[in-house]
């Protein structure tokens, strides 16, 4: 290993290279272009990941929502077009017959699909706002933030049929003043009066919800509104392990047997994968990390290989050189380890410039899509990750580097010295 630290070494090593500055810059941009394209895909797969996840941070990524239409077929007597009407006593059913589902949660709205929003008034001010109808339940399928001294609604809440009521950011900006604390505070929603228990911080993503959401019990809305056993749409979350896309089948077909629903009739039940969305962005990003990955490595193989096509055209135009080192004395190893320490020294080289480039790249990008709507979120890759990339790179520069290493060793002093 003294070889490494020995000037001369290194002297002979950037002679070498200096002897052709444009071919050696030309062999390292092949070299540094692959691990760059492995950084900058790999590393902005990753942006795209962590972009939906932070868009859809507030729900459940295993989460769907399941809603009644109308029939597509006769069955059993009932005739095509029938509207079907989900009803509270689904759920029970559902979570008996599904072992798969985790949590269910059964949500009447006003103000969302069809209807006028609520008329919501705090002495001289008033708003209009959708009104939802929720179980506690809902929470562990959407998280839905809170300020600090406020609360969701919990299960008294739903027991005594509470008139309280979970605001959003901008109700409390048009009817409260700015330093007025509306925890406590009372408010008329569609002239019921209904005491504020918290404020919901908005997180964009979530669906078709806004800041201006009022959230009341579920058996609240029900007397407010008249819902019955009426359910508009449920929320469903699966458990981590479970197939969420038959498990929106299997829901459809319990619900289907429930409502006397033909089988095959798809358009009875309408519904929307939230998991099975969330399972096609992650198979995009990894597929896209994975072609990086072999594009990367093809593109480095390509460049160290030209490496090694350098170094031998470098030892054909030193064959008198390396003669004469061998006629002084110098044995085949010193020869051998310098061609293998330049192969390895322009194959970091390039690999050190390629993970710069790629870095400032993700950089670049990072700032051109923060503000946007676009969800692209910190396109980074893991540090192990981007050494093992390198220490490829340099496993395939020294193997390459023993090819001219060898034919540099084979030179005879005598053949040499008579080449001219």
């Amino acid at each position: 290993m003294k070889f490494i630290f020995d000037s001369n070494t290194w002297q002979e090593i950037f002679g070498s290279i200096g002897k052709n500055k444009t071919r050696t810059a030309i062999t390292i941009i092949g070299v540094l272009w692959g691990i760059f394209i492995y950084i900058a895909l790999a590393g902005a797969a990753k942006g795209l990941d962590n972009g939906f996840e932070r868009a859809f941070e507030s729900v459940a990524m295993n989460s769907m929502f399941v809603w009644a239409q109308s029939t597509s077929m006769p069955y059993e007597g009932y005739k095509t077009d029938r509207q079907l009407q989900l009803k509270l006593s689904d759920v029970a059913t559902l979570q008996n017959r599904l072992p798969e589902i985790q949590y269910i949660a059964p949500r009447n709205a006003k103000g969302v699909f069809d209807g006028s929003p609520a008329s919501v008034v705090k002495g001289m001010k008033s708003s209009t706002s959708p009104v939802y109808g929720d179980y506690p339940v809902y929470t562990k399928i959407a998280t839905k933030k809170i300020y600090d001294g406020g609360r969701f609604i919990n299960d008294e809440d739903i027991q005594q049929a509470r008139k309280v009521a979970v605001i959003g950011e901008r109700t409390q900006q048009d009817l409260f003043e700015k330093d007025e604390n509306p925890i406590g505070n009372f408010i008329k929603v569609d002239n019921i009066y209904f005491q504020i228990i918290g404020v919901h911080k908005f997180v964009p993503g979530g669906g078709f919800e806004s800041d201006t959401d009022i959230y009341i019990p579920y058996t609240t809305f029900k007397k407010l509104y008249n819902t019955g056993d009426n359910v508009d749409w449920l929320t469903i979350a699966a458990y981590n392990d479970a197939d969420v896309v038959q498990a929106e089948t299997n829901v459809k077909n319990v619900l289907k047997s429930i409502h006397k629903v033909n089988p095959k009739d798809e358009r009875a039940f309408g519904a929307f994968n939230l998991g099975e969305i969330f399972n096609r962005i992650t198979g995009f990003a990894k597929g896209l990390t994975f072609l990086s990955l072999i594009v990367g490595i093809a593109t480095i193989l390509a460049g160290v290989i030209s490496i090694g096509n350098i170094l031998l055209i470098s030892v054909k135009e030193r064959t008198k050189e390396l003669g004469v080192r061998r006629a002084l004395g110098a044995t085949p190893a010193e020869v051998r380890n310098q061609i293998i320490l330049e192969s390895v020294f322009l194959t970091v080289i390039a690999g050190i410039l390629g993970i710069i480039l790629g870095a400032g790249v993700l950089k670049l990008i990072d700032v051109l899509t923060q503000g946007t709507d676009f969800p692209y979120t910190n396109p980074t890759l893991p540090i192990p990750y981007v050494l093992g990339a390198l220490a490829i790179m340099i496993i395939l520069g020294t193997l390459i580097g023993l090819i001219p290493a060898q034919r540099a060793v084979s030179i005879k002093p005598i053949d040499a010295l008579r080449e001219e």
